[in-house]
């Protein structure tokens, strides 16, 4: 078998002088490790290039031992055939074994046999692959994820496309800079009249009068600057309604419209729970005042209805979608928690108090309701949010003294006993009922104390010493009485 090394041509001068000591650094440094055997394939010695590698410092415990020992058992039949074609052929092919090296990984050597001296006597110098396998390793985990992420687009794509055509309602999407068509469901196609793909690469509107083309046109400058527009309402072909509604996306440097056509056919005598009923519903909480929300189990929301929109102070929907409730709604990291912990024990949420923030900065007391569906195949929670700021800028002047009131002794928590506090408390709450007791009866002391089911003489008694009356003012009353 012929060498795939060709050597030196031995008529050269520079190798008659070279000696011993001269061959052996040239050994040493031709690889990372040269080892010297005698015919039998036993090593005499070793030598490593570079310092500092504790594994193949480690080598020199080999001297004495048959190379075969050193490699793994998958190693060995290659160690075999490096010593058989050295004696045979003065030279073998370089081969790479692996290198048994205590406890750690198996090291990969590249070797390269050769036989010197008349004793027979072979030389292997070997190259560090340790390198070479950690890239091909790289190179091989890289092509397994470009391959799993291959299929898994490919699986997408293949659902999409599935979803995409088993729709019921018309759906087209357009490319925005010159609203040619790219792309069309079969049920586009129906709505139309054409083909699904004669569809393609024609300019939009199709087949539409002018008074329906400009409203189109409209609905899709709406979608392009704030992203989605609302539902109109289109006769096609003078005939068939539609409810249409626009969505605006990007995909890689181009910006998309996807319209969507679904029928607005009036519902049959006694069909009141017909087909029609779920898009009244959507369309009821879509102009409902009160805001209303809904995310996932872990509070990404979903979709949301204009008056959210108010709350946060946002343009569309599509600036929400994706982000958490808990950034307009409540304490962050607490609320929510709250919300879902409420949800498991109890199913619903009734009217929690709490505060809501807009993109601006500005803030508004709300109450919360929320209700989930927590199994299915898109588990998710519903929240009611009703703004009650005005409620409570419109309420008794009394209730927001007592509430700044209490607030001013909770931040004394702390700094102040609890029996202080409590008393404190006390005397706060029934100092505000005995003025709302005689704001109600126009400061008739007797009727005051009839209302708040005490004797006219305990009401005098509470009255001085929560200083509401001035001293002597309860013996004139008593005298002209």
């Amino acid at each position: 078998m012929a060498s795939s090394v060709k050597p030196f041509d031995g008529t050269n001068p520079a190798f008659g002088e070279l000696d011993a000591k001269s061959a052996a650094a040239l050994l040493a440094v031709a690889g990372d490790i040269a080892l010297v055997m005698d015919g039998a394939g036993v090593i005499r010695d070793v030598a490593v290039m570079g310092s500092g590698d504790s594994q193949f410092d480690s080598a020199t415990q080999w001297i004495g031992r048959p190379w075969s020992d050193t490699v793994t058992g998958d190693s060995r039949g290659k160690i075999d055939t490096l010593v058989k074609e050295a004696i045979h052929q003065g030279v073998s092919k370089r081969r790479q074994v692996n290198h048994v090296m205590g406890d750690v990984a198996d090291v990969p050597v590249s070797y390269t046999t050769v036989k010197v001296g008349r004793d027979g006597s072979l030389v292997a110098v070997g190259r560090d692959m340790r390198h070479v396998s950690a890239l091909l390793q790289r190179l091989v985990e890289a092509q397994q994820a470009m391959e799993r992420d291959y299929w898994r687009l490919r699986h997408v794509e293949t659902r999409y496309r599935l979803l995409f055509q088993l729709a019921s309602d018309g759906i087209v999407v357009l490319d925005a800079a010159n609203l040619k068509v790219l792309d069309a469901n079969a049920a586009a196609g129906q709505i139309f009249g054409e083909q699904t793909d004669r569809l393609i690469g024609r300019s939009f509107p199709i087949g539409m009068d002018a008074q329906a083309a400009r409203a189109l046109d409209e609905l899709l400058s709406n979608a392009r600057s704030a992203g989605r527009s609302g539902d109109i309402t289109l006769t096609l072909n003078g005939a068939r309604t539609f409810h249409a509604s626009a969505s605006c996306f990007r995909q890689e440097q181009s910006t998309l419209l996807l319209v969507r056509f679904s029928p607005a056919e009036l519902p049959t005598a006694g069909s009141s729970s017909g087909a029609s009923s779920p898009s009244r519903l959507i369309d009821l909480l879509e102009r409902s005042p009160d805001a209303f929300v809904v995310t996932d189990l872990d509070g990404q929301i979903l979709t949301a209805n204009r008056a959210f929109l108010d709350i946060t102070e946002l343009a569309s929907e599509e600036q929400l979608r994706g982000s958490s409730l808990a950034t307009y709604i409540g304490r962050p990291g607490a609320d929510f928690s709250v919300f879902v912990g409420t949800l498991r024990k109890n199913g619903v949420v009734r009217l929690m108090a709490t505060s809501a923030r807009g993109m601006h900065g500005n803030q508004s007391e709300v109450e919360v309701s929320a209700v989930w569906v927590p199994e299915g195949e898109e588990p998710c929670i519903g929240f009611t949010i009703r703004d009650i700021g005005r409620r409570l800028a419109s309420g008794p002047q009394g209730a927001r003294d007592l509430t700044r009131a209490v607030e001013e002794l909770t931040s004394l928590v702390g700094r102040v006993s609890l029996r202080d506090l409590v008393r404190d408390t006390v005397d706060l709450v029934e100092r505000h009922f005995i003025e709302a007791a005689l704001e109600l009866t126009n400061d008739n002391r007797t009727s005051a104390a009839e209302v708040l089911g005490v004797s006219r003489q305990s009401l005098y008694v509470k009255l001085r010493r929560h200083r509401l009356v001035t001293p002597g003012a309860d013996r004139d009353e008593d005298v002209a009485s």
